[in-house]
């Protein structure tokens, strides 16, 4: 189980839990089904922050710390984490691990699986004694990992899903193998929909109707539901439900707050229809979803 909790996460953290049709999508992809990613974020100054798992993670872990220092215990044994180091932790393995109580770690984080996770973790622990490295800090790292994130974020198009994957699986690689020479520049763009996506990110606690956007961009609701479902893969709203649910995985895994607090966090005055939308995306209740990652 989870300790010391903080009741809104860390200050400007960033996280996303991929949904379980994505997921399914991805693990039967003939390019991504060797290498995945299922959850992915960045924790700056992680106070409190801490993570148990008696029977492990159904992923492997990679951590990334960039400043402060942390511990990870994988069958008693500890490794102290600092900055410029990074770890993997297997899958399947009783493990924990913890921020530092006077200097908080601050790390970007990938759970990782597919046919081809085991052999890279092999790879990395054979090369490795001590299963951790130093690693020169790079702007380029942080620079792809945002593009990482910002692609995971903002639509679940085949192709996109493609990249994000192969991408992530680079920057890890550029770890294990300490060749990280990525020039990836994240070219950022002012479209139309890109305007919507930051106004709905924005506002994950309000609701709006379709109707209300489409007014609110001066185009027809008609108009905006076709270009926002042909560059995203997603409907609108069914883009801004998802966005919230994967905003009630951060509050569920990460908080203490209670399944109605955050459905209301997220703009969902029902707990019970909350409770059905998140199943319908993550594939379980709220509840059981918290269960399933403090085991």
């Amino acid at each position: 189980m989870d300790n010391a909790l903080v009741k809104e996460g860390f200050l400007g953290q960033k996280m996303i839990a991929l949904p379980e049709a994505v997921i399914n999508i991805i693990k039967n992809n003939a390019i991504t089904k060797k290498f995945y990613i299922t959850d992915l974020g960045y924790y700056p100054v992680a106070h409190n922050h801490f993570r148990y798992r008696k029977k492990g993670a159904k992923e492997f872990i990679f951590i990334y710390c960039t400043k402060g220092k942390g511990e990870v215990i994988i069958n008693n044994s500890k490794t102290e984490i600092g900055p410029n180091q990074f770890f993997i932790i297997p899958k399947k393995v009783k493990h924990e691990y913890r921020a530092d109580t006077t200097d908080p770690w601050s790390i970007y984080w990938f759970h990782f699986n597919g046919t081809m996770a085991p052999k890279l973790y092999n790879r990395h622990k054979t090369t490795h004694y001590s299963n951790y490295k130093d690693v020169l800090f790079s702007t380029d790292k942080i620079d792809l990992f945002n593009k990482i994130f910002d692609l995971f974020e903002r639509n679940y198009l085949e192709k996109q899903i493609e990249y994000a994957n192969l991408l992530s699986l680079g920057f890890i690689s550029s770890f294990v193998y300490h060749n990280a020479n990525s020039s990836t520049v994240i070219n950022q763009k002012d479209t139309l929909v890109d305007q919507i996506k930051s106004f709905l990110l924005s506002n994950l606690g309000e609701n709006f109707t379709l109707i209300e956007i489409a007014n609110k961009f001066n185009y027809s609701k008609s108009y905006l539901h076709t270009k926002f479902k042909k560059e995203t893969g997603y409907p609108v709203m069914v883009f801004f439900n998802l966005k919230k649910i994967q905003k009630a995985c951060e509050y569920l895994n990460y908080t203490d707050m209670s399944i109605k607090e955050v459905s209301y966090k997220i703009g969902f005055d029902d707990p019970l229809y909350f409770s059905r939308i998140f199943k319908n995306f993550m594939g379980k209740s709220p509840r059981n979803y918290r269960q399933s990652k403090r085991k």
